[in-house]
């Protein structure tokens, strides 16, 4: 019986440290080194995400596309319809989207010319940076590949150089600027939408796009590799795009969705059919504003 008491008491007292020692951990509580770092690291605040959805102002850089040529008259720009920086209500310009239509027009900047390209984007960049834009749109690439021959467009090589130089000439200036860069579009999707209307062909052999627009007609072996072969440079300069653009965290591609982009005659100019008309200039606005307000590139 003793025994049995003995023995009911050690249990006791064991069972009695095991909760005094729950209990001195409860106790520890809010001094104790464990809690102190718990609460150090609910305290903590999350980084600052590197991509802002929500530009504050915007500059663009690139070629004849984003100067809105050939979109409201024949042979001349107009920046008001341009798919980066336009205030017409019409396209619903990329800035307009970010920043409404007032701030728009005080916060966005158009440095883009027409005829450029890969090699003017340092220069252009250079001016885009002493704005200190939140956001600098890219569209470059289609005049590197429209030449008069296919020996004549861009080396890759030079392509690259182009753009790396263009990139490090921004960060200079601006190391938190954010870069929507587009895909340069698919130029053998134009010829193909664009051979179906007469005028349009005709207007071709005044010398635009010779490379790829030539002799549109011709399905001959010659004519069909030379389409082939300036179909790949442009493929092979959209992989460049993603490649430089994915060094840099605060640099998003478009992911080739201006390439893959289905445009028909209605978002070509009626005035050389090959440049975006206004409808054109939209849905390239709506693509790069989905591209800038997506959660991740």
């Amino acid at each position: 019986m003793r025994k049995r008491s003995h023995g009911s008491r050690a249990v006791v007292a064991v069972t009695a440290a095991a909760v005094l020692g729950a209990a001195g951990c409860d106790v520890v509580g809010g001094d104790g080194p464990e809690a102190s770092d718990s609460r150090t690291r609910r305290a903590t605040p999350s980084p600052t995400p590197v991509w802002d959805s929500s530009p504050a102002s915007i500059a663009a850089v690139g070629d004849s596309i984003t100067r809105g040529f050939d979109a409201c008259s024949v042979l001349s720009d107009c920046p008001e319809v341009s798919w980066a920086t336009g205030g017409s209500a019409e396209v619903n310009s990329l800035a307009v989207r970010l920043l409404g239509a007032s701030k728009a027009a005080t916060h966005s900047w158009n440095y883009a010319a027409t005829g450029a390209r890969m090699a003017d984007l340092p220069a252009q960049m250079a001016l885009a940076a002493t704005r200190k834009p939140e956001l600098v749109t890219v569209m470059a690439g289609a005049n590197d590949a429209c030449r008069d021959s296919t020996d004549a467009m861009t080396s890759v090589v030079d392509f690259r150089a182009g753009f790396e130089e263009a990139m490090r000439t921004l960060r200079r200036a601006a190391p938190k600027t954010q870069v929507y860069v587009a895909s340069v579009p698919n130029l053998k999707r134009l010829w193909s939408q664009g051979r179906t209307n007469v005028l349009g062909k005709q207007v071709w052999k005044l010398g635009i796009c010779p490379s790829m627009l030539g002799d549109a007609d011709a399905l001959d072996a010659a004519a069909n590799l030379r389409r082939e072969t300036v179909q790949k440079r442009v493929e092979d300069y959209n992989a460049v795009l993603r490649e430089v653009c994915a060094k840099d965290p605060r640099c998003r591609f478009d992911g080739g969705a201006v390439y893959a982009y289905r445009f028909g005659t209605d978002q070509l100019s009626p005035w050389d059919w090959f440049h975006p008309s206004k409808n054109g200039q939209a849905r390239l606005a709506e693509i790069a504003y989905r591209q800038v307000t997506a959660r991740s590139a």
